[in-house]
C-alpha cells in the first residue's frame, strides 16, 4: 500500500485544496480530501499522469527506424522523466511489413505490462498525397482488405488510426470502428462533405489539427472547418507555437473546449536526449530555433514534449491550470475511450501520477505506482 498525500490536486475535472490517494498494486483505492496526518506532506499540484496520442520518437530513439519492444522501452522512459505515463506509440506512413512489426512489438510490450507504453497509433499510411507532409510518397496507399483484415482484428490494447477520406471509405471505417479501432481524420484535403461522412460512419477525431489540411475558407470549410463545427468529435493540436499560431490555436479551444481538444506532441527522436539531429527514411531532419526540419524547410514532427505543450496553454492560450492539465490528460484518455482507467484521479483509476510545481513543471512522476525519477526542474 502507497500513500500520497499532497497541499493540491487535481482529480481530472477540479483543483482540490490538499487530498490524501491510497494506491493499492498499482490502482488508486481511495481519495479523501486534506492531508491524513502522519503522511508525508507532497508540496505541489498532483495530478494525473499525462497521455500522449502521439508520440513517434523520443530518447534518441524513432519508432519507425526500428519498431521493436527496445525502441518502445527507450521511448517510454524518455517521456515518463517528462510526466507522460501512458502513450500511444505512433508509426508514421511505412511499408506493410513495418506496420505489422509495430503491431507486434506493442502487443509484447503490452503483454510484459511495459510501463507508459498505452497502445499503437498508426498516422497512415492511408493518407492523401498534396497533404503528405513529411510522409513519404512511395509508401501512400488506399486502405485495402489486408489493411483491413490486420487493423480489424482483436488487439489487446488500444488502436488509433489517422486516414484521410480520400484514402478510405465510410464502409472502411465503420469496419475499423465497429472492431475497437479508433479513426481520426487528418493528412486530408478532401472536401466538408466527404469529411462528414467518415464521422457519419464512425470516426471520432481529427489529427494535429491545421497542420496537413488546407485553411479552411468562407465557401470552403475543408477538414478545418468540419472539425471546429463537429461538437462531439475530437481534435488533436501541435501546441508548441511553430506548427500552429496561438490565434488559430485560441479558435480551436474556443470551439472545442477543453474537453474535446486534446494536446498531442508529435514527438520525435530529439525529445529525452541531447542530439539535435536525426534520420527519417534517410533524410536528415535537423532541430533548429525549437523546429524539426528537412532540409527543404518541411517541418517533420515536433520536439516537444507534453508537459511544455500544457504550460505553452497557460501562456499561449490563456486557459486555466484545470483546462491545461485537462487537454493533456483526461481529454485524450476520452478520445482512446480509457477515461475509466486515465485521465483521473478517482478509486479504480490506474495510479499514474504526476506531481508538478505551481509553473507545471514536473516534480514527480509515478506509473502505476512506482516512481520514476523527473528529468524537469
Amino acid at each position: 500500500m502507497l500513500t500520497l498525500a499532497a497541499t493540491r490536486a487535481f482529480n481530472g475535472t477540479e483543483i482540490l485544496d490538499g487530498a490524501t490517494v491510497e494506491i493499492d498494486s498499482g490502482v488508486i483505492v481511495r481519495v479523501t480530501p486534506g492531508i491524513r496526518p502522519g503522511v508525508p506532506q507532497l508540496d505541489g499540484l498532483l495530478a494525473p499522469g499525462l497521455v500522449d496520442v502521439q508520440v513517434n520518437g523520443g530518447g534518441g530513439v524513432l519508432f519507425n527506424e526500428a519498431p521493436n519492444v527496445q525502441s518502445l522501452r527507450t521511448i517510454t522512459q524518455a517521456h515518463a522523466h517528462l510526466g507522460v505515463t501512458a502513450l500511444m506509440a505512433t508509426l508514421i506512413s511505412d511499408e506493410r511489413d513495418k506496420i505489422a512489426a509495430a503491431i507486434d512489438a506493442v502487443a509484447e510490450g503490452v503483454r510484459e505490462r511495459m510501463p507508459g507504453l498505452l497502445g499503437l497509433h498508426l498516422e497512415g499510411p492511408w493518407l492523401s498525397e498534396p497533404r503528405r507532409g513529411v510522409h513519404p510518397q512511395r509508401y501512400l496507399r488506399s486502405l485495402d482488405a489486408a489493411d483491413l483484415d490486420m487493423l480489424a482484428r482483436k488487439h489487446p490494447f488500444p488502436v488509433l488510426v489517422t486516414l484521410s477520406p480520400e484514402q478510405a471509405s465510410p464502409d472502411d471505417v465503420h469496419r475499423l470502428t465497429s472492431a475497437g479501432v479508433t479513426v481520426s481524420i487528418g493528412h486530408t484535403a478532401a472536401p466538408h462533405k466527404q469529411v462528414e461522412a467518415l464521422i457519419a460512419a464512425g470516426a471520432t477525431g481529427f489529427t494535429h489539427l491545421f497542420n496537413a489540411m488546407p485553411p479552411m475558407e468562407g465557401r470552403n470549410p475543408g477538414a478545418v472547418g468540419v472539425a471546429l463545427a463537429e461538437r462531439k468529435t475530437w481534435a488533436g493540436l501541435i501546441l508548441d507555437g511553430i506548427h500552429v499560431h496561438p490565434v488559430s490555436a485560441k479558435a480551436a479551444f474556443a470551439a472545442k473546449s477543453a474537453d474535446k481538444l486534446a494536446l498531442v506532441s508529435d514527438a520525435m527522436a530529439t525529445v529525452g536526449a541531447t542530439d539535435t539531429s536525426m534520420t527519417l527514411f534517410g533524410e536528415r531532419i535537423a532541430l533548429a530555433c525549437g523546429a524539426l526540419r528537412t532540409e527543404a524547410g518541411t517541418l517533420a514532427g515536433a520536439h516537444l514534449d507534453l508537459a511544455t505543450a500544457a504550460r505553452n496553454a497557460l501562456a499561449m492560450l490563456s486557459v486555466t491550470t484545470e483546462e491545461a492539465l485537462r487537454m493533456t490528460s483526461l481529454t485524450p484518455a476520452a478520445f482512446l475511450g480509457v477515461d475509466h482507467l486515465h485521465g483521473r484521479i478517482a478509486p479504480g483509476a490506474r495510479a499514474d501520477l504526476v506531481l508538478f510545481s505551481d509553473a507545471l513543471n514536473v516534480r514527480n512522476v509515478w506509473i502505476a505506482g512506482a516512481e520514476v525519477r523527473p528529468l524537469g526542474p
